[in-house]
């Protein structure tokens, strides 16, 4: 063994820390990106935003007139007491008062989450601390759909306290509103609705006791015999079991509108497509005048206070130029979607053209990954709707005439297929691969079995099931009406 000297000359990837950190910006959202901004404005004292021209006149007119109020020695003895009492405009009276008497409770409401209406009602229930204090850990231990989610081992050793104190505790709050809240699956919260609709010892209550897994099978005859009792009466219990609620809390966490700003506008102008890329909110940035001076003076700064300004000027150039660069890369990969998906564009989802990132990436010269990072949560806006911007890529069909259709296109002819086939008899995958064979789209079956599972669609022998269910349900509520 020997030590020894070599050279070799060998070519690597290097990720710099400008390029780590415009790595890190193509994937961030708008709103992240403004974060991100901000949060650099504030830790470098050589970053600055760009203040638009109104701003800067306004910013100018006001340092003069604070000018002319000092050299007037008016500027800081403003008597504000006077000033508000020369301003205030007492001219109304009662009688310009509405009518109607408001009350702040209609004007401003605050949502209540379902752990506060939990907590209101122990605190009702009981005044024992030591149950207040455990109800208070079983509560906050309830998910948004009204399970709880710890064991009664889990809160003894928490709290120290005894098993039967916690468990009477527990069935203190499973009598709660809403009715099934505090259960720990989903047998027991339906039982629990059932016994506050006074229905304990029902039919509807044998077969969640003992055949909840079997209600799907819609086996009427089957379920008549085992609990023998009459096919109707069964199909009568089956409608009270779909009207219980499987998630007591969902009425606590309504679905909130979600509003979404796109990154890129499509517009037709002259029978071409521009990209108008969306900066809104986005602040421009720039170097400091002032600490740009003070790097210029080199002899007269102080070495570590210089280390720490270039550090910084190095950190605000990087961060520069990756938001530019974001914002080229981000203009690109739009602008070749648009050109590769311009049928779309003019005529709708059903001329949607099968694409992946290799296309955009050779297109504009990219990799693959880069890519794949800017378009990762960005949204456009096209004359046909706004869109996320993977949603233009995706695989294709190839169909007799030699066309290629996207798997977007298929899905929805799928789903529409479906949605029109006879429910006492559904089309099984074999029978739909038939149907698309007669439309000269060739498709293997595990293909559709694949699609199908994607849009949540259930085999022929569950969609069969589902439909014999309901309508055993439809007709017993004819009945009913009747």
């Amino acid at each position: 063994m020997e030590t020894k000297l070599y050279l070799r000359q060998e070519q690597r990837l290097v990720m710099t820390l400008m390029l780590q950190q415009a790595i890190k910006l193509l994937p961030l959202t708008r709103l992240e990106l403004v974060q991100r901004i901000n949060q650099e404005l504030t830790e470098n004292p050589l970053l600055e935003e760009i203040d638009n021209a109104e701003e800067t006149i306004k910013s100018s007119e006001s340092e003069e007139r604070e000018e002319e109020g000092s050299e007037d020695g008016t500027g800081d003895e403003l008597d504000w007491e006077n000033y508000i009492q020369e301003n205030y405009d007492n001219s109304f009276s009662e009688e310009d008062l509405p009518n109607e008497n408001y009350s702040l409770e209609n004007i401003i409401r605050s949502k209540i989450s379902l752990n506060d209406h939990l907590f209101s009602q122990l605190v009702i229930a009981t005044d024992d601390e030591l149950h207040r204090r455990i109800g208070n850990f079983l509560i906050g231990n309830i998910d948004e759909k009204g399970y709880l989610q710890c064991d009664t081992e889990e809160v003894v050793t928490s709290l120290g306290v005894g098993v039967h104190e916690v468990e009477k505790v527990a069935e203190l709050i499973r009598s709660f509103e809403p009715a099934g809240v505090g259960a720990t699956n989903l047998k027991e919260c339906l039982l629990l609705q059932l016994r506050a609709l006074g229905k304990r010892d029902s039919l509807a209550e044998r077969l969640i006791e003992d055949h909840l897994e079997n209600l799907m099978n819609a086996d009427f005859p089957w379920l008549a015999r085992k609990l023998r009792a009459p096919q109707d009466k069964v199909i009568s219990a089956i409608g009270l079991i779909r009207e219980l609620e499987p998630q007591p809390g969902r009425k606590f966490n309504p679905e909130t509108a979600e509003y979404i700003f796109p990154d890129v506008f499509v517009v037709k102008v002259n029978d071409e497509y521009q990209v108008i890329l969306n900066e809104d909110d986005i602040p421009n940035l720039k170097i400091n005048s002032f600490y740009r001076k003070i790097l210029r003076q080199r002899k007269s700064c102080d070495p570590e206070a210089k280390q720490f300004l270039e550090d910084k000027l190095k950190s605000a150039l990087w961060l520069i130029k990756s938001i530019e660069q974001r914002r080229n890369t981000l203009y690109k990969v739009s602008k070749s979607i648009v050109k590769f998906q311009r049928n779309f564009l003019d005529y709708g989802i059903t001329n949607l053209k099968p694409l992946v990132l290799r296309n955009v990436a050779e297109d504009i010269e990219m990799h693959e990954s880069t890519v794949s990072r800017v378009v990762t949560n960005k949204y456009i806006n096209t004359p046909q709707g706004l869109f996320e911007l993977k949603f233009f890529f995706h695989s294709g069909i190839d169909s007799e005439d030699g066309t290629t259709l996207s798997s977007v296109v298929v899905k929805r002819s799928l789903k529409k297929m479906i949605e029109q086939e006879n429910g006492k008899r559904p089309l099984t995958d074999q029978e739909i691969v038939e149907r698309f064979s007669g439309m000269n789209i060739n498709i293997a079956r595990r293909t559709i079995a694949k699609y199908r599972k994607e849009l949540n669609i259930q085999p022929s022998g569950g969609r069969k099931r589902l439909f014999k269910l309901q309508s055993a349900m439809g007709g017993k509520r004819s009945e009913d009406r009747v």
